[in-house]
């Protein structure tokens, strides 16, 4: 017989909630009339921190400090009792609203150590090659132009672009094929080391200009045909978990404008065209566009599913502060953003004098050290060791994911060879690589 999973107040709560948003009646309910239903099934642990199961599903914790219900995974296994809490102090924006609770559901892992199919990647590379055919004149370089030469094609550009865009987080393997193959259209070598290629995630007005260029140019069937290249790519990649939520939502996006020719001719400015876009997503993709639309929300998300990657650890929050402390923060930005729990994880770091001080302070642009600086590191405070090489993974993509999104809100600088806790990470994966990198870009 198999082992009965012991019963947890969260689970329970948390199905509760899940088969009322389900219920259609939910939709026809009012918002203070959600509230207070809501409201009935917050839990309480002993320590006297309350829980709600809400927006987006997930958790949320109230701070006792100013009242906010903050982004927060729960303790799992902790006691916990449900109360009621005052329906009238529920603000709107933690009350589901149905489709954010049909969200794609994604994966938190990095691409280093568990390899992108092959079968991907052959489609990819069949894609990028008959991309590569194009002619620079036909199909000019209007953006990406950092990453390749001025002779490639944007249709390639729009190729790799799709791909960063769709990746939770783009941090690869050195010799990973997906990667390798745009070698031969690279104007110089990708960030990172032969280990890892730590890779920028473009905004999605970077794709919205390569379109939106060759519409101004009177081409609108070369905007088709980059439109279509986009679509192709997001198509193949849905069939990973670690591109699908973003893959799905850009499909969505751009998909119409191929159906309907004509559609987005008159968007020649690519700000208009990915404001276009963006207003065709439904609701129930909205957590992939958050990255475009909320990059406070953006932060918080990457922060939770970081805490939640770290679930093996005996305290999660504990493990969590010690990558937040790699983060460029030199104006205190950063734990009134934090819930409350985490937020005393990093206080207690910081008064040791461990937070902020990543590479990215005392580095120039290209990973060098400045002069008369002291290259420092956080002291090895709380080791972080995942259990399997997936588990490694999820934290090494929450925790490059979490960076990103700091420096999308605050202008931070992510280091090109990766922040210290995530690069002590990549050491223990380095024998578990699959060759011995005779051929990287």
């Amino acid at each position: 017989m198999a082992p009965v999973r012991p019963w947890d107040a969260f689970t329970s709560a948390e199905a509760e909630v899940r088969a009322m948003v389900a219920d259609p009646r939910w939709q026809g309910l009012s918002v203070p009339d959600r509230a207070h239903v809501l409201a009935a099934r917050i839990l309480v642990t002993p320590d006297g921190d309350r829980w709600l199961f809400g927006v987006h599903a997930r958790w949320h914790l109230h701070d006792p400090a100013d009242g906010r219900w903050r982004l927060a995974p729960p303790p799992r296994g902790t006691r916990a009792r449900q109360v009621q809490h005052p329906a009238a102090v529920l603000p709107e924006d933690v009350i589901p609203y149905g489709p954010d609770f049909h969200a794609e559901p994604g994966s938190t892992q990095a691409f280093i150590g568990p390899d992108v199919s092959e079968g991907l990647t052959e489609r990819l590379r069949v894609l990028l090659r008959s991309s590569g055919l194009k002619s620079e004149l036909d199909y000019p370089l209007t953006a990406f132009d950092e990453i390749f030469g001025s002779d490639v094609p944007s249709t390639v550009a729009a190729v790799w672009g799709a791909i960063m865009w769709c990746a939770y987080a783009p941090a690869f393997d050195g010799n990973e094929r997906l990667i390798t193959v745009f070698g031969e259209y690279l104007r110089r070598p990708l960030p990172g080391d032969e280990w890892v290629r730590w890779l920028p995630a473009p905004p999605l007005l970077d794709l919205a200009t390569l379109v939106a260029e060759r519409q101004r140019a009177g081409q609108p069937r070369a905007a088709l045909r980059l439109a279509a290249t986009m679509a192709d790519a997001a198509q193949i990649l849905m069939s990973d978990t670690r591109f699908r939520p973003r893959a799905l939502a850009l499909l969505t996006m751009v998909e119409p404008m191929l159906r309907r020719q004509g559609l987005d001719d008159t968007h020649t400015d690519a700000e208009a065209l990915r404001a276009a876009w963006l207003e065709r997503c439904p609701r129930r993709l909205c957590r992939a566009l958050l990255v475009e639309n909320d990059l406070e929300a953006d932060f918080s998300h990457a922060v939770y599913d970081l805490v939640e990657a770290l679930a093996f650890m005996p305290d999660p929050r504990m493990a969590a502060a010690t990558f937040l402390a790699d983060l460029s923060d030199s104006k205190g930005r950063l734990p009134a953003r934090l819930d409350h729990r985490l937020r005393r994880a990093y206080e207690e770091l910081e008064r040791a004098g461990l937070t902020g001080t990543s590479a990215s302070e005392s580095t120039e642009p290209d990973g060098f050290p400045v002069p008369g600086q002291v290259l420092t590191k956080p002291a090895a405070v709380l080791e972080v060791s995942p259990p399997d090489r997936a588990s490694t993974a999820a934290v090494l993509g929450a925790a490059y994911a979490t960076g990103l999104a700091w420096g999308r809100l605050t202008g931070a600088r992510v280091p090109e060879r990766g922040l210290a806790g995530q690069t002590a990470l990549v050491h223990r994966l380095v024998h578990e690589r699959d060759d011995n990198h005779t051929d990287h870009t």
